[in-house]
């Protein structure tokens, strides 16, 4: 940590980050303190306010507002069907309110690198929506830090306290899909999730448990695995299952693109969707449509969610008055389509 010759911080230079290390508390913590917000226990807050005295930290002062007619979008990855309708919609609210999207990736390949966000602080923005992976406290601490609204789409982990967020009815959704498949007769039903730090991959395992509960059958964790949201995971994980002394009736994969990699093993096995083996996904991409037999799956309005994030940066998604900041949930819809059938016989 920076220090001048008297053992004070150098205060020019101190962070959030390291306020909260000074602290022994998380960037979040930090961040409640500096917005008055009343959910930090008091020992808590008066040892945060210590450690602000000493450090000499001074909160940034916003800037004056400057229209850039840019809005920034950064994904980790570009290479889905996924991505693209978040993209359009994100573009379509930047259109309407005379904007242009600058869209970006948080370079997930090297975990190190940051360079996006040296990007970010480097140029003007009327508003950044950001869809990463793993925010660490550094990132966290450098996106509070930016001169514009940060709005979180599909946020990793729960609500962070420092940033407005977008997100959908992850547990319903899945609850709706294992619930057609119940009413269709399966009893043994597996389930593909995405990788388990995401919250929306604990949120869709815990609505599968909940419809299974709902119709008294008991939960097999054999029947549980998580993959990674893409073609790769669904296959694995449809490996897997099928590999059971006794195999699922039904699979429901956590994304379409999981899903693709289910239908790929069970046609590699020679079995028939949706006579042989029930599929059901999550997302509604484009594809789903086009994909034989034609995929049910659970909408999940991706377009409509980056738009909203859009619109939350533009107005300025900040703390109310009692410190809060905006949470916003969109409602999933479950889409029957032609790979659901009753159990074979």
């Amino acid at each position: 940590m920076p220090v001048s010759r008297g053992g004070a911080l150098n205060h020019s230079r101190v962070t959030i980050a390291e306020v909260a290390e000074q602290a022994g508390v998380s960037v979040p913590t930090v961040s409640k303190v500096l917005n008055g917000r009343a959910d930090v226990a008091g020992p808590t807050r008066e040892r945060v306010r210590q450690a602000i005295a000493h450090s000499g930290y001074r909160k940034r002062k916003p800037a004056a507002p400057r229209r850039t007619g840019l809005i920034d979008l950064v994904l980790d990855r570009l290479d889905s069907f996924w991505a693209m309708e978040v993209l359009r919609g994100a573009e379509a609210e930047a259109r309407r309110t005379d904007r242009q999207v600058v869209l970006g990736t948080s370079d997930n390949d090297d975990p190190d690198s940051r360079a996006w966000l040296d990007r970010l602080a480097a140029r003007g923005t009327d508003g950044v929506v950001v869809v990463v992976g793993d925010q660490d406290p550094e990132t966290t601490a450098r996106l509070a830090a930016l001169e514009a609204p940060v709005v979180l789409l599909d946020p990793v982990g729960g609500s962070d306290p420092a940033f407005a967020t977008v997100g959908a009815t992850n547990w319903a959704g899945a609850f709706s899909a294992v619930e057609h498949l119940t009413s269709l007769g399966h009893r043994r039903i597996g389930v593909i999730s995405g990788p388990p730090r995401l919250s929306s991959s604990q949120q869709r395992v815990d609505g599968y448990r909940a419809a299974l509960r709902r119709s008294g059958i008991a939960a097999d964790e054999d029947l549980v695995r998580f993959g990674d949201f893409l073609v790769g995971g669904g296959h694995r994980g449809a490996t897997a299952l099928l590999d059971l002394p006794e195999p699922p009736t039904a699979i429901f994969a956590g994304s379409d693109m999981q899903a693709v990699g289910v239908y790929q093993e069970a046609a590699r096995r020679g079995l028939r969707v949706p006579a042989d083996l029930s599929v059901v996904g999550f997302d509604d991409i484009s594809l789903c449509e086009y994909l034989r037999p034609s995929l049910s799956t659970v909408l999940q309005p991706l377009a409509r969610m980056a738009a909203e994030a859009v619109r939350l940066a533009l107005d300025g998604s900040g703390p109310d008055t009692d410190g809060r900041v905006p949470r916003l949930e969109l409602a999933t819809d479950l889409v029957v389509r032609e790979s659901t059938a009753p159990p074979p016989p």
